[in-house]
């Protein structure tokens, strides 16, 4: 993996942690790349000229890419989602520093399943019943709304296993699924009430043909990453570019909104993760319970391993 992201990396990245003065920003792959391109652009531009810091853009075409990135020193600074946040957080020495914020003053956003308008499928109980005959569209695996929860309250809580109970599963990023939903090249997929609104926007013939199915729990809006290793001025500079952006100037609040209609960023840790963890290991939990092929014995001891890690987190 390290030596595929060397290569889309070499580019632009070629001073790594050392250059206090070079960051580079790396995005989380929900849509085309030249769609979260010219939405974020705009802001680091503004980051650069604030704080006084190179900031490149890295696009990476999966969430593993950020990680490992950051893990080797070569991404500074990232947007992630709950889910690939704890895998930098625990693999790559990164640390949550800021949330997103709505411009509505939600706390956060929802994981969805999703049909073209025609499919017989209405509820998630028609998904689960047809599944045979059904392709699934699924998320990155680090990826919060188009797996993890989908994985944990759609799939796991039922006792259902995608990768055994669809027709056929092929992993795509938010809008790529959305679009495979509405040319239907797939039945059923993931995404989110983030990424829906985009679509809106950006094909809303096309967003005529979807039909929202199932809808998650309340999660925790994206955080923001960056690595422990950088030096105290720089990440003072970063901190105080995001938790100040678009409190007044106009324009900035412009650019803000169209990110995903947000108000700006505010202060954050990684206890904004416990959730995650949580869910993470709620779901290990129901397959170890599932498991017949563990002795009573080996499934005793593993679940209660679990409920250690589980209540530590309390």
């Amino acid at each position: 993996m390290f030596k595929q992201l060397g290569a889309a990396l070499a580019a632009t990245l070629t001073m790594g942690l050392s250059a206090a003065q070079d960051i580079t920003f790396s995005f989380i792959s929900t849509e085309a790349s030249q769609n979260i391109k010219a939405d974020w652009q705009p802001l680091l531009d503004d980051m650069a000229r604030q704080t006084g810091l190179k900031v490149h853009a890295f696009f990476s075409p999966d969430y593993a890419g950020i990680i490992e990135g950051m893990r080797f020193g070569k991404v500074q600074a990232a947007w992630l989602g709950n889910k690939s946040a704890m895998e930098a957080v625990d693999r790559a020495n990164g640390e949550v520093f800021a949330q997103m914020v709505n411009a509505d003053g939600t706390q956060g956003y929802y994981s969805h399943l999703i049909v073209h308008k025609d499919s017989p499928c209405n509820t998630l109980d028609d998904v689960l019943k047809n599944a045979r005959s059904l392709s699934f569209g699924n998320g990155d695996p680090n990826s919060t709304s188009g797996y993890l929860v989908p994985g944990y309250y759609a799939f796991a809580l039922n006792k259902f296993d995608p990768k055994t109970h669809f027709k056929i599963v092929r992993s795509a990023n938010h809008e790529t699924n959305a679009l495979a939903v509405v040319n239907k090249q797939v039945d059923v997929a993931t995404n989110n009430s983030e990424n829906l609104e985009k679509i809106k926007e950006r094909y809303p013939e096309k967003f005529k043909d979807i039909k929202v199915i199932w809808t998650s729990p309340l999660i925790a809006l994206d955080p923001l990453v960056m690595h422990k290793g950088l030096a105290p001025a720089t990440k003072a500079k970063i901190k105080d570019f995001f938790y100040n952006y678009a409190k007044t100037d106009a324009r900035e609040k412009e650019i803000v909104m169209k990110l995903s209609k947000l108000s700006g960023f505010k202060p954050s840790s990684n206890a904004q993760l416990t959730p995650i963890r949580q869910l993470t290991l709620f779901g290990k939990r129901n397959k170890i319970e599932a498991d017949t092929t563990l002795t009573e014995a080996d499934k005793k001891t593993r679940l209660a391993e679990i409920d250690q890690q589980l209540a530590a987190l309390q």
